[in-house]
């Protein structure tokens, strides 16, 4: 199964969409996403997730967060720069710190770095309220890069548009009856970021993945 998540936006068209309906993405984005098609707003902070898929599974119905640190914006560096290479590393560090979100139940970093306006990062974030329903998160990984560049955007500063996969963990299972392994699992995603006085801020977002590569 390849899953995305495709929003409207608030003049009802739709967002971004970074592979035809029923395809999956294989290697990394070589052309520019189209423009998200919203105005770009200017300030605030919002949040935003993800989802699981996965193969064998466990008896344990939940387990303890990992004790990890949250991203180091000192490993994105730039990210504080008014540039293409800034907003790269902007849009980078939000994915990493949402993802964690999901690994330790602490949001409040990615709340951070997201525009109130954005809608489509509250969406991202479904999973992750899923999860603290349910007082449980996914098991400790890693991300690995697979291509991120900027795009100019009619409608924002950039659209960056960020492949990436996750190292193989553990999950909660759809319905919250046990956990599943996972293997390597695919992501592509673009935000479309805007400058915001001496930061960038995440206006919205899409994003797809799809199932474990490695079995």
């Amino acid at each position: 199964m390849h899953r995305r998540l495709l929003s409207a936006a608030a003049t009802g068209a739709l967002l971004l969409g970074l592979a035809a309906c029923g395809e999956t993405t294989e290697g990394p984005v070589t052309t520019p996403p189209p423009d998200l098609g919203v105005e770009a707003p200017s300030d605030g902070g919002g949040d935003s997730p993800t989802a699981s898929d996965g193969g064998g599974e466990s008896e344990e119905p939940t387990a303890e967060a990992p004790d990890i640190p949250a991203p180091d914006p000192a490993d994105f560096a730039g990210m504080d720069e008014h540039t293409a290479e800034g907003a790269e590393q902007a849009f980078k560090y939000y994915i990493a710190v949402s993802m964690w979100a999901h690994q330790t139940g602490d949001d409040s970093v990615s709340n951070d770095l997201t525009s109130q306006n954005c809608d489509t990062c509250s969406s991202f974030m479904e999973t992750f309220r899923e999860l603290q329903d349910h007082n449980d998160t996914w098991g400790e990984f890693s991300l690995n890069d697979a291509s991120l560049e900027a795009h100019k955007s009619e409608n924002f500063d950039f659209e960056v548009a960020y492949d990436f996969t996750t190292t193989p963990h553990e999950r909660p299972k759809d319905d919250f009856s046990g956990r599943v392994n996972v293997g390597e699992l695919e992501y592509s995603t673009v935000g479309g970021m805007t400058w915001t006085e001496d930061h960038w801020k995440l206006e919205a977002i899409s994003a797809e993945w799809g199932d474990d590569v490695l079995g």
